[in-house]
């Protein structure tokens, strides 16, 4: 319910931070859960939902509000630029865990990957220059999850301006992740046997746009 979005007569105001998220609650619990009881009375005994989402944290990117999600119909994981590490036991266990519950445990039947416009993470990845010392502790060993989608726009773009290429690899980042979900066993025996499909998408907050493509 990022921002309040979705609630009606939401007026933006300076407060107490802490505050601001008991006001906030207040008005959700009055404006919508209290008056839709259908929707949440069979969220207390669990949840099924259709999608996994991947977003980016971006405070600017809320895939429920952008999306119109409603409680219970995605399970969400987000993280800088939206990434998917491969499979991997011993590192980003994380978000290995997330997918094989979400896949193995609540069935899920899309994973959905989602990229954005003017995105932090994926400036800097293509900022990073070969050799340089990383500028904080764990971002830019992350956003390197995303190294063959930098490498392949500097590749077939090499002289579009650095925004275009920050735009185009956007979106091809987002590729590498849904090949990266390939390598994990589950999901890749549902891709096979259809019982899951995998789907990207970009969201664009400047032009307010939002495109899908499938994998």
């Amino acid at each position: 319910m990022s921002g309040c979005l979705c609630l009606p007569g939401y007026k933006k105001k300076t407060m107490d931070p802490v505050e601001r998220l008991q006001s906030g609650f207040k008005q959700f619990k009055s404006e919508v859960y209290d008056k839709k009881p259908e929707l949440f009375e069979p969220l207390k005994e669990g949840q099924a939902p259709t999608y996994m989402v991947f977003a980016c944290s971006d405070s600017r990117c809320c895939p429920s509000v952008t999306l119109g999600l409603k409680p219970g119909e995605a399970f969400t994981v987000r993280n800088i630029a939206a990434m998917v590490p491969p499979y991997d036991k011993n590192r980003y266990t994380g978000i290995g865990s997330a997918i094989e519950y979400a896949v193995c445990a609540l069935k899920v039947k899309v994973l959905t990957v989602i990229g954005h416009s003017r995105c932090g993470g994926i400036k800097a990845l293509l900022s990073m220059q070969d050799g340089a010392a990383d500028n904080f502790h764990f971002v830019e060993d992350w956003v390197r999850i995303g190294f063959l989608a930098k490498k392949k726009v500097l590749t077939d773009h090499p002289m579009a301006p650095f925004d275009d290429q920050c735009s185009i690899l956007e979106k091809e980042a987002v590729n590498v992740s849904l090949y990266n979900l390939l390598t994990y066993p589950w999901v890749k025996e549902g891709v096979s046997n259809g019982s899951l499909k995998l789907v990207g998408g970009h969201y664009d907050f400047v032009k307010g746009a939002f495109v899908t493509w499938e994998k």
